[in-house]
């Protein structure tokens, strides 16, 4: 957290230099804030927030093809002591985005589509060291709380969304290091809950409910 009277340092996490571009010039109208420096990977990001020279990193969370993930990153830069606050901004509010997200240690989550304002008041919620959330983050999380039940896990969303991408039960096993049969339990639970008998109708439903991405 910046001292009183001192602008919060920003660092700006995302792989479109047009979209750093924009965040930019939004925060550079508002008093109190100070865009230290940019990172076009979440690699690059990580290195740069264990520098100590920012209060607020601004995360995207899908980098290009290959590289760290933005909720991988944000975990690691939280897991540092003294770190920077951790504000994701992304175009994506699934579930299972936001619980990564969450897990990771991230204190907002917001969604690009945010009006500049809205924006601007995260940031100051972020580095003041509270959770700052979009309106329709924090709805999801609500319904989730209230049906406990039914709600997916992180595990069986992990699970399931690589379902979607067309991965096998071998090879969702070897990418989340988990046994085949422990792969198919989490499908029979992710089943259950969404009342579904097969995979493909299980990505359908999922997806239908915002649960997964398309």
């Amino acid at each position: 957290m910046s001292a009183p009277g001192t602008p919060v340092r920003l660092l700006l996490a995302d792989d479109h230099p047009v979209v750093r571009a924009g965040l930019r010039a939004v925060l550079d109208t508002e008093e109190g804030f100070l865009v230290v420096a940019e990172a076009a990977t979440a690699e690059r990001a990580v290195e740069l927030a264990a520098t100590g020279g920012f209060d607020v990193v601004l995360m995207d969370l899908q980098f290009g093809p290959g590289g760290m993930h933005g909720s991988e990153a944000t975990a690691a830069i939280t897991a540092r002591p003294g770190s920077p606050r951790v504000l994701v901004l992304t175009t994506y509010d699934t579930d299972a985005d936001i619980l990564a997200a969450v897990e990771a240690g991230a204190s907002g989550y917001l969604l690009k589509d945010a009006p500049p304002e809205e924006l601007a008041a995260a940031v100051r919620t972020a580095a003041a060291g509270r959770s700052a959330l979009a309106p329709a983050v924090a709805h999801r999380l609500m319904d989730r709380m209230r049906t406990p039940g039914q709600a997916l896990t992180r595990r069986e969303l992990e699970v399931l969304q690589l379902v979607g991408d067309g991965l096998s039960n071998q090879q969702i096993s070897k990418e989340l290091f988990l046994s085949q049969a422990t792969v198919k339990s989490h499908l029979v639970h992710v089943y259950a809950k969404l009342g579904v008998d097969s995979r493909t109708s299980a990505v359908a439903a999922a997806t239908a409910r915002r649960l997964i991405r398309r």
